[in-house]
């Protein structure tokens, strides 16, 4: 992608299911799964490099052991950090007792991070800044087992205010309004609840030290999360472990967020891809579940696992943003996905080229718009291969002419090359624009000067600055005739609330076109009769609330907003034409069948919360602020 957007955030869990002397025994060392969530976590490090971190739980460790550990980094490279710090940590703890390595029990007790339950998170740092304090995993400690939370996910709630609001009527004095603080102080209050009713039910019979562990064994997740998570408005992922070896992964009732599992007899994982289970544990694609959802995955005490509904689930809408670009290509079905969607813009191609194959070339935006530039061109190829077939069926040509028809191939060139070393960091705004359009740099002397026609294909197109600042003004020293930038997503023209930092709706270039469309036709009055609907919402409950901003773009068609886009990305003086072509929805939908969340694209947002945001958001344009509206 040409415009690198931000995502939260990646989770993997393992729950190692047989006694910890099993894996020292039978893989060498003890920490076979630390090892293990290493692997889940660098085959996810595309999902968040601003931060990680890792928590560990010990089961049945002695009283007064640690019984979990926790290391959080937002180093340049937080993976590595986290793992040399365990590492040494480890290292300082068998120093002078390196026989004692394949002690199970020794090594419980006295080396950290050695336990049976582990949760790793990345992290993009969006919002609240990139510091350690906003590092998954959180922790609400006690001195009793049974009411330790570690909570990690990849979520956004747009109803943090409610949220914050509902702990304070429970009586608690929060630290501040974000969603990781009430998520977490959320589930523990339900948690605590859940082993106060199991004391009260058991103490007349047990002393407190076998009620612990009475505690530990009737806890209901599936209850804490029903009580917990009923009014969570937003795309959710919620991985959690308690300090007794319970844990839970939980997701949202549209399965907006992903999440994926593998189990066997000596392991339960999860993650938020499927090739990271994959590669770490070298499992075949089919053995790997999706977690429904409205459902968690729920593994107790003793290792015993399976999905339990703790939401009832809505119609499935899960980020096809994931498949067009965050999720790793590797995984097969995505891979098909992408390939699909640069075969599905084949037509409107041809139709910008005039048809005309010999006089353009293809590229693409490294790296990711790769696969979907594969389809593409697979898709270009099967054009001629008919072409050729209706040639050869007239009958009338020579053998130099059927020789030149039969070897034709379509121009492919790698036009476009990021200099990935290369930082903006100066932060004034006209030295800033000047560093950008030095990030790309591209192939010279390739290309007929104003004859050919280039064809330059990306995941999508979000603000427009890069292409304007950077790929435009250098594509036009090749001196072509003609730049047709293609997009394999559709138009973003509705902000995101559930996990990508898509918040600020005047920045989508899609959203300028509309705006500079509406005052070329003196309909400015929308504008302010879609001002005030949106602020009349506000005192409104989320279900009351519809999308108002969509009026915004119904005047114009989908050829007109991809045209003033056009327009507005090509640089001053530039002399190449310039054409937009974005991915259709229908094509988005022929291509990703069964991921739908398109709320980015149409504005049809899964929850009553993406409604209020989306309102909210064209109220911070219309009124200058330049904040994300949940």
């Amino acid at each position: 992608m040409s415009e690198p957007i931000k995502h939260e955030c990646g989770i993997a869990l393992i729950r190692l299911r047989k006694p910890f002397k099993y894996y020292i025994n039978k893989y060498g060392t003890a920490f076979y799964a630390l090892n293990k969530l290493y692997i889940l976590l660098e085959k996810q490090h595309n999902r968040g490099q601003d931060g990680a971190g890792v928590a560990v739980v010990k089961q049945d460790v002695k009283v007064g052991t640690p019984y979990i550990h926790r290391c959080r980094s937002i180093e340049q490279q937080p993976i590595p950090d986290i793992f040399n710090r365990i590492n040494k940590k480890v290292k300082k703890a068998l120093k002078g007792n390196k026989d004692k390595r394949h002690d199970a029990a020794w090594m419980k007790e006295n080396a950290p991070f050695a336990g049976e339950l582990l949760l790793g998170h990345l992290r993009y740092g969006t919002y609240l800044g990139n510091a350690i304090a906003n590092c998954h995993p959180f922790i609400r400690e006690s001195n009793w087992k049974s009411r330790t939370l570690a909570v990690a996910g990849n979520f956004n709630m747009t109803n943090v205010d409610s949220l914050f609001d509902k702990l304070v009527e429970l009586g608690q004095h929060p630290r501040e309004m974000a969603d990781t603080v009430t998520v977490l102080e959320k589930i523990g209050h339900f948690l605590d609840e859940e082993n106060q009713l199991i004391f009260d039910r058991f103490k007349d019979r047990h002393d407190n030290i076998q009620m612990s562990q009475i505690i530990e064994d009737k806890i209901d997740l599936q209850k804490v999360l029903r009580r917990s998570c009923k009014d969570f408005d937003g795309g959710y992922t919620m991985a959690g472990i308690t300090g007794y070896g319970g844990a839970f992964v939980a997701r949202d009732p549209n399965g907006i967020r992903p999440a994926y599992y593998y189990a066997d007899d000596e392991v339960v994982v999860v993650a938020s891809e499927k090739p990271a289970i994959k590669i770490a544990f070298n499992v075949n694609y089919d053995e790997i579940k999706e977690i429904k959802p409205g459902h968690a995955l729920i593994i107790n005490k003793d290792g015993e696992y399976g999905e339990y509904q703790f939401r009832e689930p809505s119609e499935k809408k899960s980020c096809s943003f994931e498949r067009i670009y965050f999720s790793r290509g590797t995984d097969p079905d995505i891979y098909t996905e992408r390939k699909k969607l640069g075969s599905n813009l084949c037509e409107q191609v041809l139709k910008a080229i005039d048809y005309d194959i010999e006089n353009t070339v293809f590229s693409y935006i490294p790296n990711t718009a790769e696969t979907a530039f594969l389809g593409l061109m697979q898709s270009v190829d099967d054009y001629l291969v008919k072409h050729r077939i209706d040639f050869i069926q007239k009958g009338n040509f020579t053998k130099e002419l059927l020789q030149k028809t039969l070897s034709f191939r379509p121009r492919i060139e790698k036009l476009v090359i990021k200099d990935a070393k290369l930082r903006t960091f100066i932060t004034n705004d006209n030295d800033r624009s000047e560093m950008i359009s030095h990030v790309y740099d591209t192939t010279y002397e390739v290309i007929r000067k104003r004859k050919d026609t280039l064809v330059i294909l990306d995941d999508s197109i979000v603000r427009g600055s890069t292409l304007e600042k950077s790929i435009l003004s250098m594509l036009e020293r090749l001196e072509p005739k003609k730049v047709i930038i293609v997009s394999s997503a559709p138009q973003i023209r509705y902000p995101d609330c559930y996990g990508i930092d898509m918040s600020k709706i005047g920045e989508f270039v899609a959203f300028r076109a509309m705006l500079e469309l509406i005052r070329e036709q003196d309909k400015e009055y929308l504008l302010d009769e879609v001002y005030e609907k949106c602020k009349a919402t506000a005192e409104l409950e989320p279900e009351e609330i519809k999308n108002f901003v969509k009026e915004l773009f119904e005047p114009f068609t989908y050829d007109e907003i991809s045209d003033k886009i056009s327009e507005i990305v090509k640089p001053k003086g530039m002399k190449a034409e310039v054409k937009v072509v974005y991915q259709t929805i229908e094509g988005l939908h022929n291509a990703i069948p069964f991921h739908t969340g398109d709320w980015y694209f149409t504005g049809d947002y899964p929850t009553p919360g993406g409604n209020k945001v989306v309102n909210k958001a064209f109220v911070n344009f219309m009124e200058g602020k330049l904040i994300r509206a949940y």
